[in-house]
């Protein structure tokens, strides 16, 4: 006889889950016990929502689904931030959650609220375990779920009383491999007729391009037929952006430098694209023509209604397409001669010197600490856009933005995710002042697990973003600034180190010596958002009116 804990803990041991993100509660106090006895590593959080946030973030990283855990009621309800997270994303993630027993009511309705009702529009699937026995095959059909595409989140919820049952043996179930077959023959033959015939092609990479399956395909695509590409936010890297074919990122949906290439191509190669992400470029009427090429058919929006499509496993579909067209595109580089002047904007008053720091120099101190295979990862502010537009990515999912649900709160958990994934290589976390606070609790963790994280604290004393466009918007400044702790004293309370930054010369070398300090290190930074209203609104329309004259 085996108790259904153990059959769980067993099967997650045959998906090769590692690690488990939670925190735990009286519902679960069996699976924690056969968590004692496994190899699994339980991590605690000090909040649900960050272990959430982990758990997505080991998805996106790995492509395999990361796994938490919580208790019933309140602690499940936690999670749904981090599932919404997830389910936007794309990102493969197990949620396991507790529940009062299901043969008994001893404690009648005293925490009970319908988990599977309200996680089913944030999840692909969410179900009750209702028999011990069923446990190994419910466990490998939810890891199923969870990575075919699209990838996202599934909830598993079991009763406590399910948890303790003791049934005979069950055997797992043996994982298989996932493939995903090529796209038909005739859709690239459509495309490529359709690329061939381009005058002004352009390659757009936006969030599926990013999978961890594999990009060896999608870049070669880029080098066989030498088309010009940019990408969306959480398309960043994909293709490094050190390629002389690099023509810059999507960070606002129109006007801006990258625009000029967008507005002149006839053809725009959508590879990847997910329409969760907020809009790249506005398709209309009088535009080009796109193609989609991903994993899953196109999403028909009021903005995006692809001419064509070439649905498939996006790697060996590209190669395929590549194969009718390399060599044959007279106007493959036809934008080029946009991308020196699209960039020289983008470069624009990097190395000023003014103080607070602007954001132009805060991306081009950060580049200049970070390696080519350094992590960022971003929580959700006005930097975000700065990040977008101005860092140059070299390697795939280097930079971690979430511009699908765009929750603050997820910078500081998802760059621990990365510490812990790639222990080899620079990780930080940027978050504003607002998100930071949001999670900042997690600092206690990230020491615990003595990771090497350096955290950059954008010190505006308000919710940056919200109060910019309430100024665009010419609404009074009202409501949206707060006070805040001190930050050095706040980390060194948990154990980390601090570092006030009082002048722009020192934002470089602070960072640096956080780097080689190693352990967790907070960094805090004023910063000045004055660039916002100068570059993203005047600056921007005044370069819209230049084009229209």
């Amino acid at each position: 006889m085996v108790k259904g804990s153990d059959l769980l803990v067993a099967a997650l041991e045959n998906e090769g889950v590692d690690r488990i993100f939670g925190v735990p509660g009286e519902e679960n106090l069996d699976v924690v016990e056969s968590l004692r006895n496994s190899k699994i590593q339980l991590i605690l959080t000090r909040h649900e929502q960050a272990a959430a946030f982990m758990a997505a973030t080991y998805g996106r990283l790995t492509g395999r689904p990361g796994v938490c855990i919580s208790t019933l009621g309140p602690g499940a309800l936690n999670f749904s931030t981090g599932a919404a997270y997830a389910h936007l994303g794309a990102m493969p993630m197990v949620m396991i959650t507790g529940q009062k027993a299901i043969m008994s009511s001893r404690q009648a309705r005293f925490q009970i609220v319908d988990v599977i009702a309200s996680m089913k529009p944030l999840t692909k699937a969410a179900r009750q375990i209702v028999s011990a026995a069923s446990i190994p095959t419910i466990v490998r059909d939810a890891f199923r779920t969870a990575m075919e595409e699209r990838p996202g989140p599934v909830l598993l919820e079991l009763p406590e009383d399910i948890a303790g049952d003791m049934v005979p043996a069950v055997p797992v179930v043996p994982v298989h491999p996932i493939e995903i077959p090529v796209a038909h023959r005739t859709a690239l033959d459509r495309a490529a007729e359709m690329i061939l015939k381009a005058k002004h092609p352009l390659i757009m990479f936006g969030a599926a391009s990013s999978r961890p399956r594999g990009t060896h395909g999608i870049a070669s695509f880029v080098r066989r037929t030498g088309i010009p590409f940019f990408n969306t936010q959480m398309g960043k890297g994909t293709v490094p952006g050190g390629s002389n074919l690099y023509m810059g990122t999507a960070a606002l949906s129109e006007r801006d430098y990258v625009h000029d290439a967008v507005d002149k191509a006839d053809l725009i190669i959508a590879i990847g694209h997910d329409t969760v992400e907020k809009p790249p470029f506005i398709m209309g009427p009088d535009g080009p023509q796109v193609i989609h090429v991903g994993y899953m058919p196109a999403t028909v929006e009021q903005v995006y209604f692809p001419h064509a499509e070439v649905v498939g496993d996006v790697g060996p579909s590209l190669e395929a397409l590549a194969d009718r067209i390399e060599g044959k595109l007279s106007n493959a580089g036809a934008l080029l001669p946009l991308r020196e002047e699209i960039l020289g904007k983008i470069a624009d008053r990097a190395e000023e010197d003014r103080w607070p720091v602007t954001p132009q120099r805060l991306v081009h101190d950060i580049r200049a600490v970070m390696p080519e295979n350094g992590i960022l990862a971003l929580d959700n502010g006005m930097y975000k856009i700065w990040f977008a537009r101005n860092y140059r990515t070299y390697v795939a999912n280097t930079v971690l933005l979430d511009n699908a649900l765009a929750t603050m709160g997820a910078g500081l958990p998802s760059a621990m995710m990365a510490a812990m994934l790639h222990p080899d290589r620079r990780v930080m976390a940027v978050c504003g002042d607002g998100g930071f606070m949001m999670n900042s609790q997690e600092l206690e963790t990230a020491v615990r697990l003595k990771l090497n994280l350096v955290v950059l604290i954008l010190d505006d004393g308000s919710y940056g973003m919200i109060r910019w466009k309430q100024a665009v918007d010419n609404f009074p400044d009202f409501g949206l600034t707060f006070g805040n702790p001190d930050f050095v004293a706040y980390a060194k309370a948990y154990g980390a180190k601090g570092t006030r930054v009082q002048a722009i010369k020192d934002l470089a070398p602070a960072l640096e010596a956080a780097f080689q300090g190693g352990g967790v290190h907070l960094v805090v930074v004023p910063i000045d958002y004055s660039e916002n209203i100068r570059v993203l609104i005047d600056e921007l329309r005044g370069h819209e009116q230049a084009k229209s004259a």
